[in-house]
């Protein structure tokens, strides 16, 4: 069954530039697309008796080198198809490559495991949903065009079985990391990817992922520093009164966390496919952080 979805620019008004409403046909049939009053998407998403939701993040396919990359891409797919038969929805949310960018007629090479196998979920109806992170922040239009996920760059707030969900990689939410932030608005900038594009990928792909490796944390250095210091844990706190929800779902940290940040509101931050191998799981009642374990 085809549905069409209301699509709209994060003005909370259902509005794109020219400021009318615009449709673009989807797939998934139990999708439905509506919008808060806040800058932040609320999306509607029905479960069929007997599925699941699942959630996992901070794949960093790529890292550290060609070897080990592929090592943890057999297990994300060998995970994924253990869970497809099950899956209502499947959530990927955020540097699923430890980096990306889309030239007009170039992608990096590789992970095409990964890549089919979301193409298998897309196939059979089951909706992927996409967040771009901070490693591959330049997705721009080839994994929603072609392989047929739903990609979204900024956090969005679910409505599955009447259960809110806000969902967001988390680069750049809280309070402090300026520097990050200035860094985000730079590299999210449309002249300057502009620029970047005209690098040969040759180079352009190996001065930045150079870059990646410089910058991203060694998960086994992640420590928990309590609720009053953890910035995503400060910002949950702050979208609870205004765009309310059971569940603030994060990656980003590489830090699996469940944990009551106010009376039936958890913070959840999903961990990695580096060290911790986690994701979570919602069964329609119940969610359920845990470990893959093949």
């Amino acid at each position: 069954m085809e549905v069409w979805a209301i699509y709209s620019t994060l003005n909370g008004k259902g509005e794109n530039k020219e400021n009318k409403p615009f449709f673009k046909k989807t797939n998934p049939s139990s999708l439905i697309l509506a919008f808060m009053s806040s800058n932040y998407p609320l999306i509607h998403l029905s479960l069929a008796p007997g599925k699941k939701v699942f959630f996992a993040s901070d794949i960093h396919l790529g890292a550290p080198n060609k070897k080990q990359s592929r090592v943890r891409e057999d297990k994300i797919v060998a995970w994924m198809k253990s869970i497809k038969p099950q899956t209502g929805a499947l959530f990927l949310v955020g540097d699923l490559f430890d980096f990306w960018f889309e030239y007009k007629q170039v992608v990096p090479k590789g992970y095409v495991r990964f890549l089919a196998e979301i193409c298998h979920f897309v196939d059979e109806q089951i909706p992927v949903f996409i967040f771009s992170g901070n490693h591959d922040i330049w997705m721009f239009d080839y994994l929603q065009d072609e392989i047929g996920a739903q990609v979204l760059r900024n956090p969005a707030i679910f409505n599955i079985q009447n259960i809110r969900f806000f969902v967001g990689h988390g680069d750049g939410l809280g309070p402090g990391d300026t520097k990050f932030k200035v860094l985000k608005k730079i590299f999210t900038f449309p002249i300057f990817q502009e620029m970047f594009s005209w690098l040969h990928p040759d180079i352009g792909i190996k001065l930045a992922q150079t870059w990646s490796n410089q910058s991203r944390t060694n998960p086994k250095d992640e420590k928990f520093m309590g609720e009053e210091k953890e910035r995503l844990i400060a910002f949950a706190k702050e979208q609870i009164p205004l765009n309310p929800a059971s569940y603030y779902i994060f990656g980003h940290r590489h830090l699996p966390l469940q944990i009551e940040i106010y009376k039936d509101i958890q913070y959840i931050n999903l961990g990695d496919w580096i060290i911790n191998f986690t994701y979570l799981e919602f069964d329609g009642t119940h969610v359920v952080l845990k470990k893959y374990q093949p």
